[in-house]
């Protein structure tokens, strides 16, 4: 238990990227954080590769990744891949900042209050009421960036990451990865074709 909450802790630090450029847009710009990211992502990129290809195990990589993630790109590595496919999303046209800071705070925030609640097993699905408290959360992460329709659909993309890992060639497809790449897309869907529904 001490290392899932310590691997959720680690999570929510990631909050830190989109948090600061709320708080200080002058000082950090968009282009501050995909900077960031940029950086971060060569340097995870390179450390995944040294311990897939080395077997390299420091303490942090125990107490950080989960079984399923020895013989595959761990959770953080994703997490960074996720969160800058997003950032760097915003050069399309219709992404915007309001949208990829509502998909990077659902996985920052939510999955880790969805974590602590249910089930850490990536084979399985998680309970009902755990799901239902995600959808709550990144629902409401993402009212305050986009119409109504589009948060809606943004929770139910998040939460449906977050409550099903399917496998694919033997490899799980991580939520790390998919809860921000299909929350941002869906709130695309969302503002871009229902922006007049209000709910």
């Amino acid at each position: 238990m001490a290392d899932e909450v310590s691997r959720r802790l680690v999570h929510v630090t990631g909050a830190a990227v989109p948090l600061a450029h709320l708080l200080r847009p002058d000082l950090i710009t968009w282009r501050v954080v995909q900077g960031f990211l940029t950086v971060a992502l060569v340097v995870v990129c390179v450390l995944e590769a040294v311990r897939l290809t080395t077997g390299l195990d420091w303490v942090v990589y125990d107490r950080l990744t989960r079984e399923y993630e020895q013989d595959n790109p761990a959770g953080y590595a994703l997490y960074i891949v996720g969160i800058a496919i997003v950032a760097f999303a915003v050069e399309l046209p219709g992404m915007t900042e309001t949208i990829a800071v509502p998909a990077m705070l659902m996985l920052a925030v939510g999955d880790p209050i969805s974590g602590l609640l249910g089930s850490s097993d990536a084979s399985n699905i998680k309970q009902a009421w755990v799901l239902l408290v995600m959808f709550g959360v990144c629902t409401l992460l993402a009212a305050p960036f986009v119409p109504p329709a589009a948060a809606i659909l943004g929770g139910v993309a998040a939460t449906f990451a977050d409550g099903v890992k399917p496998r694919i060639a033997g490899y799980v497809i991580d939520d790390n990865f998919s809860i921000p790449v299909l929350g941002a897309l869906a709130m695309w869907v969302g503002v871009q074709y229902l922006p007049g529904i209000g709910l």
